[in-house]
């Protein structure tokens, strides 16, 4: 059998694709140090040659990635090196969510920090694809100038909706009524957005991002939403699963009392019609119980070590703890070897529209050159 090479492996390397990589290497290296490290410290940590950091950092300076902080007091010989550190007068990024009750807008900058919150409550679902998005856009174009006023530059958009994705096409979101709906172009269509790059995901995928850098800790858990509907986002070895297709994660829709009440999807007995907002707000002690059952059944499938529960499940947490955590034992078959980790997300309500934000700037300081070269 004659062995084949594969394209990556044997095609040649462009000295643009080395600059691209080594400037990633280094915006990543100061963005994880604990303390601001020196160009001296980052050449080290890296393996790249002083010189080469140097030019590379003044690259990223000129961008508007990084900025070098004053020198600490000279305590003994020799003079101390500046440190570096990501600067917060850069590229941002902007996140907007849709879900069934309410609008949001966020403005994160490079260093992970909000910088503008923007939120409108109403009943979405009457209004259209086309009228809800375009009031999205405007809250957006409220928070983008806002943004600039504060000397931020915004990177692109991000949009977290409640529903399956492919590619930028929402192809079904059943609490919406939405199908096939081509988002960007509809949020595009408010001038002030019109010339931002829009990404779209699940609202549970970028909740569980946003909740995966804030965090920290451990890598592999299970992210559930709670809002009118259920989502979850499954994270591996720090990385989020999507499933062949995309479309993992959607847990409010596992069968937990199969001739159960009837769900928007068409099925009976689904997870969101016993413990989505609306019911949880009329039973809690019968939503933490399907709840467990349905995370049970995720925990023996997939051996998940954590459960961090989201949107509005957050306030309803200490109540809702017990009852789960009961399930959990009765129902996992390992829960006497290991038992399973519940708790409540750091982000709270918050986190779709601030992981969305952060999948912008997390574009960002995975290829910088593409942000140099914009600039």
């Amino acid at each position: 059998m004659t062995a084949r090479l594969s394209t990556r492996s044997s095609a040649p390397v462009r000295q643009s694709s080395v600059r691209a990589h080594n400037l990633a290497l280094v915006l990543h290296t100061v963005a994880n140090s604990a303390d601001p490290p020196s160009r001296a410290a980052v050449a080290s940590a890296t393996g790249l040659t002083r010189a080469t950091v140097s030019a590379l950092v003044d690259d990223l300076i000129a961008g508007g990635l990084l900025t070098e902080l004053d020198p600490p007091p000279r305590t003994g010989a020799g003079r101390p090196a500046a440190g570096l550190a990501l600067t917060a007068a850069g590229p941002a990024g902007l996140g907007l969510e849709i879900n069934v009750d309410y609008l949001a807008a966020c403005v994160v900058d490079l260093t992970g920090t909000v910088r503008q919150r923007l939120t409108e409550h109403a009943d979405q679902r009457p209004a259209g694809p086309a009228e809800a998005l375009a009031a999205l856009g405007r809250l957006g174009a409220r928070a983008r100038l806002a943004a600039e006023a504060d000397g931020l530059v915004l990177a692109g958009a991000a949009l977290a909706v409640p529903g399956l994705v492919s590619g930028d096409l929402v192809r079904v979101a059943p609490n919406l009524g939405w199908q096939n709906v081509d988002a960007p172009v509809l949020l595009r269509g408010v001038p002030e957005l019109a010339d931002l790059p829009v990404a779209v995901d699940n609202e549970a995928n970028l909740a569980a991002l946003g909740e995966l850098r804030v965090a920290g800790g451990n890598p592999d858990f299970l992210y559930v939403s709670g809002e009118v509907g259920i989502g979850a986002g499954l994270v591996i070895d720090g990385e989020l699963y999507r499933g062949v297709r995309g479309w993992s994660g959607e847990i409010g829709h596992v069968t937990v009392y199969p001739d159960g009440r009837h769900c928007r999807c068409g099925a009976r007995g689904c997870l969101e019609q016993y413990a989505g907002q609306e019911a949880l707000a009329a039973d809690e002690p019968l939503a933490a119980a399907a709840l467990g059952i349905a995370l049970a059944a995720v925990v023996n499938l997939l051996d998940v070590p954590v459960i961090v529960l989201g949107g509005a499940f957050v306030p309803h947490f200490p109540r809702l703890r017990d009852g789960i955590e009961a399930e959990l034992r009765r129902r996992v078959l390992t829960a006497g070897l290991a038992p399973v980790t519940l708790r409540a997300a750091s982000l709270g309500a918050d986190a779709a529209v601030r992981g969305a934000a952060d999948a912008v700037i997390r574009g960002v300081r995975d290829d910088p050159a593409a942000w140099l070269r914009r600039t």
